[in-house]
């Protein structure tokens, strides 16, 4: 995978609009995040999970995070829901045969209505007490895309 350049940074800026330092952090606290985010690299890029475990680790919101990570010009990789390069292959078959009929109507709906977000799944997850990678894997077989990700990818 390629390093996360300017001409990246400025295609998504078109995209997704986050305002500069989203958390209203301060420089104190920005300056242990970038050294935290550092110091969590795995092979030059920052995963998903450790990225939510920052955020909660300094009680901020995700998309601070992912706002730091961008402006470091890092990567994050092993999304959750399987949208970008995961170590381990995410399709499951039997994972989303487990899904309730109940979800995949809810799912309809909210893709009726644009609202298939990364935030969204994690809660249908919760309630229905299966992975979010379930509940994605079940989209992905329906061709439904999720949008909106909590860190600010996509």
């Amino acid at each position: 995978m390629r390093d996360f350049n300017e001409a990246d940074r400025k295609k998504k800026n078109e995209r997704i609009h986050l305002k500069e330092n989203y958390g209203n952090l301060s420089r104190e606290l920005i300056a242990q995040l970038e050294g935290t985010i550092k110091a969590s690299l795995k092979e030059g890029y920052l995963s998903c999970p450790i990225a939510w475990k920052i955020a909660k680790d300094y009680n901020i919101s995700k998309i601070a995070v992912g706002e730091i990570v961008d402006r470091l010009g890092i990567r994050i990789t092993n999304c959750q829901l399987g949208c970008f390069k995961i170590e381990k292959t995410p399709y499951n078959e039997s994972a989303y045969k487990n899904i309730d009929g109940e979800v995949i109507t809810l799912l309809e709906e909210l893709k009726e209505k644009g609202q298939l977000t990364c935030s969204m799944v994690f809660d249908l997850a919760r309630q229905s007490k299966v992975k979010p990678i379930a509940i994605a894997n079940e989209m992905s077989a329906r061709g439904m895309k999720i949008c909106g990700c909590q860190l600010g990818c996509f």
